[in-house]
């Protein structure tokens, strides 16, 4: 590729821009927008253009509005067409370069997130061999509210109609199309778990990372209450006619305050959604979505995928931080009890966990359920089949977080620690090493389908460590124990 770079896809001709060893290529249409009739229809191929089309500024995304000061600085850009991706190749690669291919799915919690984030740039793999392409996918109400008279999971739908347009046109960018891996974090993470066992993205990837997987698998009749709930705000029936006929604006206005419990309720709240899990997200449907993830994982739904999956070792254990005063007085067995975990399973969880402190027990119990044990979880569910597990361990310097905190390992996958926003959560110098560690494994995953250190087995159950101390061995033993007691 030339000082100007130019792919040619069977859509038309897309023209990007140079940045160091990366051929950069933002906002290329996957599908057409979603609005008007297509609001809440599955997703619809985009229409070939004429000429060149522009390629060097991001396109429309689905988060709406000033986000404010997030862990991941994600960025809203106005416009329909929020159904696009960006590209990340060599500059020198062409259409017979056959390059792998790195599909990342940005997280959010399925209402929030957006693919302009520079955290996702994916220079470093350019750099290193490998394209990188950032899908964006519509979230929220929008993307996974339950409508009768719409097809379910439209979000999920959006990832697997990128997914066929890499299929389709990443070899105009160099990319071999047989050699996909498609990676997310947080949402993004669950994401990769639904589309592992969702019949409808079979053979459109090739390996797996779920980093810090948050999965959603919402029940049919909690989608539907969920729905009912939200057409209530908006004064309408609960169909596609008449969410159709509401703005979004009001639209995202009712789904948040649906999601925000009020203040009095918010321990048992966060009780029912450790037992029941996301109540907006990918929905257990007839088609696309057609069991839980673990459950088809475990019948042997993507066996023949290589799976790198992990966590932070403290991803939310500081979101209780700031209540450590007012905890203090608060029997930890107690709030524990309250947040579901039976005695019987209490007393193993409180002596194996290394954490101390009723407010960092809390945090560390939420991460444990909703992330760490998923981890476990998924592992013993693929059996035999090939799956790496690692633990990243490194804890920020930020006085204010001071752990492993969830997104803390992202710019280091990406190796990206010079991105904006990194120093808030990772400290003025953050350790180049650690990042040239993961980022060189994830390279090698998406080259080889080996990230370089041996696969999870029933009897080690070892994983690789990311940033602990010297005492700890880089490949560990039964390096998620901690959390047997919630698996």
């Amino acid at each position: 590729m030339d000082a100007t770079p130019l792919a040619v896809t069977s859509k038309g001709a897309v023209r990007g821009f140079r940045r160091g060893a990366a051929a950069v290529f933002l906002g290329i249409p996957f599908a057409q927008a979603p609005v008007g009739a297509l609001r809440f229809a599955a997703p619809v191929p985009v229409e070939a253009w004429e000429g060149e089309r522009d390629a060097t500024a991001h396109g429309a995304t689905a988060q709406r509005g000033d986000a404010g000061i997030t862990l991941i600085p994600e960025p809203s850009v106005p416009g329909d067409a929020t159904l696009n991706v960006n590209v990340f190749a060599p500059v020198d690669s062409g259409p017979d370069a056959a390059l792998p291919v790195l599909v990342w799915i940005h997280g959010g919690g399925f209402t929030s997130g957006s693919p302009a984030s520079r955290w996702y740039d994916g220079d470093a793999f350019a750099r290193d061999g490998v394209i990188t392409v950032v899908i964006s996918y519509r979230i929220g109400f929008d993307g996974f509210g339950l409508i009768d008279g719409a097809p379910a999971n439209r979000g999920l739908r959006d990832q697997i109609a990128a997914l066929e347009w890499v299929r389709d046109e990443i070899r105009a960018f160099g990319g071999d199309p047989t050699r996909v891996t498609v990676a997310g974090q947080s949402a993004g993470g669950g994401s990769v778990l639904a589309l592992l066992s969702s019949p409808a993205a079979s053979g459109l990837f090739h390996a797996a990372m779920a980093i810090s997987p948050a999965i959603g698998a919402v029940p049919l009749e909690a989608a539907r209450r969920f729905a009912d709930r939200v057409a209530a705000r908006v004064g309408v029936r609960a169909d596609r006619n008449g969410f159709a006929s509401v703005p979004e604006e009001r639209i995202l206005a009712a789904q948040k305050s649906t999601l925000t419990p009020p203040l009095v309720r918010a321990l048992s709240s966060l009780a029912t959604l450790l037992d029941d899990g996301l109540p907006l997200g990918p929905v257990i449907d007839t088609d696309v979505l057609p069991r839980h993830p673990l459950e088809a994982l475990a019948d042997g739904a993507g066996a023949d995928i290589p799976l790198v999956i992990g966590s932070t070792d403290d991803e939310f254990t500081g979101l209780t931080a700031r209540f450590a005063g007012a905890l203090r007085v608060v029997p930890v067995p107690l709030a524990i009890a309250v947040l579901g975990l039976r005695r019987s399973r209490r007393r193993a969880y409180l002596e194996r966990t290394r954490r101390r402190g009723a407010a960092a027990l809390l945090g560390g119990y939420v991460t444990d359920r909703v992330i760490r044990a998923t981890v476990r979880r998924t592992a013993r569910a693929r059996g035999d089949a090939s799956t790496w597990l690692y633990r990243f361990a490194w804890a920020s310097p930020v006085p204010s977080i001071g752990v492993a905190c969830h997104c803390l390992d992202v710019p280091f996958w990406f190796d990206h620690l010079d991105a904006e926003g990194v120093d808030r959560i990772a400290g003025e110098t953050p350790p180049p090493a650690l990042a040239a560690e993961m980022h060189g494994a994830a390279v090698r995953f998406a080259r080889d389908g080996d990230p370089g250190w041996p696969t999870w087995d029933a009897t080690t159950r070892r994983a690789r460590v990311f940033g602990a101390s010297a005492s700890v061995p880089a490949v560990e033993t039964d390096a998620y124990a901690d959390v047997a007691p919630l698996v």
